[in-house]
């Protein structure tokens, strides 16, 4: 099949390219790069979050370059009518992630243009992250490096250092970084909690999980990590209830997205003390303003919305894409799409 590879400043068309070739895929490919800066594409990504891929021009060198492609290859670059409207041969668009915020998915549909997200491309690195920012705040690590810097020699962090180790960890949600990270603290021998009423019993038992509801995971953990997928249904819905029900020396971890919480009810948890602090990878609006009440604050560590940002990551994205593109190759479908069923696909 041709295809179009759009490449960004994360990850590389070649990494697409060496992928295909590695796994003896048949069609041509065409490779044309997203144009901005990386601070540019995250941000544009981060609006169409919001409000969808009409929200951000469509790019004239994408424009220009999809021809007769029949299938489009990217991450982050905006695919909104527009840009289908100019493959006129366009039969799938493959996106190196999850989440399609970044395509007009109605619109594909109405063409016939199956949308082809991947999934667990990156969840092994948000697991990694989310233990960083465990240990970053119950053990101080940040701040103790900040204060070495600014000259001082910080000890006193307003009580003593918390161990992960043997403690209760919860989890709302449990999908590929859930897995990934009950796999990873098994070495700390902690007390695992999940909340999310579409795993299995067989899931959670295979990972030594106790299933809970929402509250219970927020009463008794020592440690909360978000993980759940944003819908209509979870946006904001951890609110201000929920951190009212924390333990004092609790702490709450965000490397999902930041429209799942009621931010300003964290701000008021984390300024009051009603908790230890958080660690948080993801906020409405990226970069932070100057004015951010949430960067006066002493217990909280703050990451710049780069969990799955790493070479691992991004090679295994592209090489989820290439294997996508072969079986559509190859069969004419892929189970996996997101409009597969309008597309008589399953």
């Amino acid at each position: 099949m041709r295809t179009l590879v759009i490449g960004d400043h994360f990850i590389p068309a070649q990494y697409y390219v060496d992928a295909f070739a590695s796994l003896g895929g048949d069609g041509p490919l065409r490779t044309v790069d997203w144009a901005g800066a990386k601070g540019e594409q995250h941000a544009a990504q981060q609006v169409m979050e919001v409000r969808g891929p009409g929200a951000v021009a469509a790019s004239e060198e994408i424009l220009d370059a999809v021809g007769d492609a029949e299938v489009l290859a990217l991450h982050f670059a905006p695919i909104s009518r527009t840009v289908l409207d100019a493959g006129p041969d366009l039969k799938a668009v493959v996106v190196a992630r999850t989440g399609l915020e970044n395509v007009d998915l109605a619109a594909a549909t109405e063409r016939g243009i199956a949308v082809v997200p991947v999934f667990g491309r990156n969840a092994s690195a948000v697991a990694e992250l989310a233990i960083g920012l465990m240990l970053s705040e119950a053990r101080d690590i940040s701040r103790a490096d900040r204060s070495v810097k600014d000259g001082a020699w910080r000890k006193d962090f307003g009580g003593p250092g918390q161990e992960i180790g043997g403690s209760t960890v919860g989890l709302v949600g449990f999908g590929h970084v859930g897995r990934e990270l009950a796999a990873r603290l098994r070495g700390f021998e902690v007390e695992l909690l999940v909340a999310d009423p579409y795993v299995s019993d067989d899931s959670l038992g295979e990972y030594g999980a106790k299933r809970v509801d929402l509250d219970t995971v927020f009463r008794e953990s020592d440690f909360v990590h978000v993980l759940a997928r944003l819908t209509p249904e979870t946006e904001r819905f951890i609110t201000a209830r929920h951190f009212a029900l924390m333990k004092p020396t609790g702490y709450f971890v965000n490397t999902s997205r930041s429209r799942l919480v009621d931010y300003d009810a964290l701000y008021t948890a984390l300024a009051n003390g009603h908790i230890a602090g958080a660690g948080l990878d993801v906020f409405d609006s990226e970069p932070i303003a100057a004015d951010n009440p949430f960067r006066t604050l002493d217990n909280v560590t703050i990451t710049t919305h780069f969990g799955g940002d790493t070479v691992t990551t991004n090679l295994r994205s592209a090489r989820l894409v290439a294997e996508a593109i072969v079986s559509l190759e190859r069969t004419g479908r892929v189970a996996t799409a997101a409009n597969a069923d309008a597309l008589g696909w399953r």
